[in-house]
């Protein structure tokens, strides 16, 4: 016979619903017990996350077996360093008688008066117009003789036709009065569409030939200003006056300008070759070569012409050379009424100038014979 218990009571029943909660609660609080400390355990020992930790390792953490290579993140790459603006040179101000070149080369002369160098330094200046070379020559007194702006004009004028036959073309030239940083001002003028040839003129007073200059303009001098007797030597335009250090430095200034390839000029002063020149020839050369002997890049291309004394020396021009010489100076002469010739045989007789003509002698710096 199976015995059956009798029912709880009320009480009994409480008792038992209390237990039953509590071995619930224990066993959630046993589950997450060993949930956390199993998560411990199992733990990875790198955290993906403190990689940029600067915080020492935990002493929880196991200790890792040999050195391990870290891969750097990403985010631990070094910028670009930025690349420095270099900060420009200033460059030298332009002269405002720059003249850029567009031919092989550049020729620069120098010459006392209007005609010096179509009688002393032709054909080099000849030939190189022929080669298409750039041809830029200056006149550093006007060559007027006392006489006036009439005659400097008509020499001026006689001077271009000379160079439109060598460039074997006729034509206009444009004027450009200007003024170069030195103060010294001075008119340029160039044939219209032939940017190559340029003709300065500065128009100092002609000193004459017994270096005494003449009343017309108060007997001043090349002379007298190298040597120091006058401070200054004004245009016989009516510009500005010069100082010898003006004079100077523009010769510098204009040699800047166009960067020559040679330079020619007179035998200056000191030279064996200079005794029976003219005054003018000889300062001017001087005054060129104490501009520009001192600039390594332009010294070694100047060559000095003899004047006068080279009538002394042998002939050492003829043939057609001589007759291209000789008709570029007639054309000159034309505006020159002093010594109009009308033909090469009248020419080639006028005294003096007829044995210039059939000769020219440069001389290198080495050649000079400084005294």
């Amino acid at each position: 016979m199976t015995r059956v218990p009798p029912p709880l009571t009320g009480a009994q029943r409480e008792g038992s619903a209390g237990l039953i909660a509590a071995i619930a609660i224990a066993a959630v609080l046993f589950i997450a017990v060993a949930a956390i400390f199993a998560f411990a355990l199992l733990r990875p020992a790198t955290d993906p996350l403190a990689i940029n930790s600067d915080a020492a390792p935990s002493a929880a953490s196991p200790t890792p077996t040999g050195t391990p290579t870290p891969t750097p993140p990403a985010m631990l790459t070094p910028p670009a360093t930025p690349t420095p603006t270099p900060t420009p040179t200033p460059s030298a101000p332009t002269s405002p008688a720059a003249q850029a070149c567009d031919g092989a080369s550049t020729i620069l002369s120098f010459w006392a008066h209007p005609d010096d160098d179509i009688i002393f330094a032709n054909p080099t200046i000849s030939d190189a117009i022929a080669a298409g070379q750039c041809v830029r020559t200056v006149f550093v007194t006007a060559g007027d003789a006392g006489k006036g702006m009439g005659y400097v004009q008509a020499r001026e004028l006689g001077i271009l036709r000379a160079y439109n036959a060598m460039r074997g073309q006729e034509g206009l030239w444009h004027a450009d009065d200007i003024t170069l940083a030195s103060g010294l001002h001075l008119r340029r003028l160039s044939p219209d569409g032939d940017a190559r040839i340029s003709v300065v003129y500065v128009r100092l007073p002609d000193g004459n030939i017994t270096d005494g200059g003449f009343a017309a303009t108060g007997f001043a001098t090349l002379s007298k200003l190298f040597d120091g007797s006058i401070t200054s030597l004004a245009p016989v335009d009516g510009g500005p006056a010069v100082t010898r250090e003006q004079l100077v430095a523009s010769l510098r200034e204009l040699a800047g300008a166009v960067t020559p390839s040679s330079t020619l000029t007179h035998i200056p002063r000191g030279s064996a070759f200079a005794p029976g020149d003219h005054p003018d020839h000889s300062v001017v050369g001087a005054l060129v070569r104490e501009a520009l002997w001192p600039d390594a890049a332009v010294a070694p291309g100047i060559r000095y012409f003899l004047g006068y004394p080279s009538e002394n020396l042998p002939r050492n021009l003829d043939g057609a050379v001589l007759d291209r010489k000789v008709d570029t100076y007639r054309i000159y002469t034309q505006q020159d009424k002093v010594i109009r010739c009308a033909d090469r045989a009248n020419c080639l007789k006028t005294r003096k100038f007829g044995e210039w003509l059939q000769r020219s002698y440069p001389k290198t710096e080495a050649e000079l014979q400084l005294g």
